[in-house]
């Protein structure tokens, strides 16, 4: 009983997720064949899958050009897109002759066109789980350009082809699919308090503890040591900090002091030692952040506070933005104070807040798991 999950490699959260998924779905059926077939970073799934699982390669997307956390080119991304669109009659038989080969029993997409397509050649059901399309956002970037009109009509002929999509909180574009049935937020929760955390991972437990969550993309220059210095908060970052933050030497401990109140976490050494990247977000009393749907379920689902600037045009982040308020206390921080170290008034407006109005679900993939286990009968 083979499942694939087909994963977008932009960023970490479509991963982060979807790995929510497999091991609950691997918690219930054991004997299921897991094939992951991505972009992203191997080490990740390897760090987190709780079970047997197969791993390719694949590009199922092209997602956006970044130029780091916070920029994005968008000709680039245009560009990538057409090349890649351009041949996707072809890339899907490719795909297809490898969902066969596999023995492929269901698709789970978040969401690589390209699997949903693959899936529909071959005559296997699929399901895309997500919370934004691609098609959404390559339509708002080529706006009235009817000539790479295409790119999204591409997209939205393999979205045709799934089962249904089962849509995530905070985000749209889900115009192309058949049928749509909603999910509470898929997110990955720690199992510790945060004095657990705290004090097993020698963070200060004397005053706030904020995490500085960037992504993959990382964004060097950030004033870290000099937000730390002033002494109300403690900065902890699994993010490469600019070079003047950087430790003297090597040590083989999980988190190293590099300032004072700055900690940089080694994060493939958390994981050797039992712990998870939720376990800082819960630690956290806020975390500064650009929206991306993966870090802002972590931080509903362990009612961490979030600081949040602009990430670009991005149309997932219109739709975060405007319903964080209803599940976080968030506030909203330009780049100029980013990155001039201006945090600590936007970091006590945030800590002032009352608790939001409502607490969501969190136990999606729980739901999603079911879901695929029913399909496998």
């Amino acid at each position: 009983m083979t499942v694939v999950f087909a994963i977008s490699g932009h960023g970490f959260g479509h991963a982060s997720r979807v790995i929510e998924v497999i091991n609950a779905l691997l918690a219930r059926r054991p004997q299921v064949r897991v094939e992951v077939r991505t972009s992203a970073p191997r080490w990740l799934f390897d760090l987190t899958v709780r079970g047997p699982f197969g791993f390719s390669e694949v590009a199922g997307d092209v997602g956006v050009v970044q130029v780091d956390s916070l920029r994005l080119d968008i000709p680039a991304t245009l560009g990538r897109a057409a090349e890649f669109y351009g041949d996707f009659t072809e890339r899907s038989r490719v795909e297809a002759r490898a969902l066969a080969a596999l023995g492929t029993r269901l698709v789970v997409a978040d969401v690589p066109p390209l699997a949903l397509a693959a899936a529909a050649r071959v005559g296997v059901p699929a399901v895309g789980l997500t919370n934004f399309t691609w098609e959404w956002i390559y339509e708002g970037y080529i706006g009235g350009d009817r000539q790479l009109a295409w790119i999204p009509e591409t997209i939205r002929e393999a979205h045709a082809g799934a089962e249904e999509a089962w849509r995530l909180p905070l985000g749209g574009g889900f115009g192309g699919f058949r049928r749509v049935a909603d999910l509470p937020f898929v997110a990955r929760h720690s199992h510790r308090t945060a004095e657990e955390v705290r004090r097993g991972l020698r963070l200060p437990t004397d005053r706030p503890v904020v995490l500085v969550s960037f992504g993959g993309f990382g964004l060097e220059g950030l004033p870290l040591a000099q937000v730390a210095a002033a002494g109300r908060f403690a900065l902890v970052t699994t993010d490469t900090p600019h070079p003047g933050a950087a430790p003297a030497h090597h040590r083989p401990d999980v988190v190293q002091p590099t300032a004072a109140g700055l900690f940089v976490v080694d994060e493939r050494a958390l994981y050797a030692h039992g712990w998870r990247y939720e376990d800082l977000v819960a630690a956290a009393d806020v975390v500064v952040t650009k929206p991306g749907y993966g870090i802002v379920s972590e931080c509903v689902a362990n009612r961490t506070a979030v600081l949040y600037t602009a990430r670009g045009e991005f149309a997932e982040y219109d739709a975060l933005v405007a319903g964080m308020p209803r599940h976080l206390r968030c506030a909203f921080i330009d780049h100029g104070d980013l990155l001039g170290g201006r945090w600590l008034p936007h970091l006590e407006d945030v800590l002032a807040q009352p608790p939001p109005p409502e607490y969501p679900a969190t136990n999606g993939a729980e739901i999603a798991a079911e879901r695929i286990v029913a399909r496998l009968g």
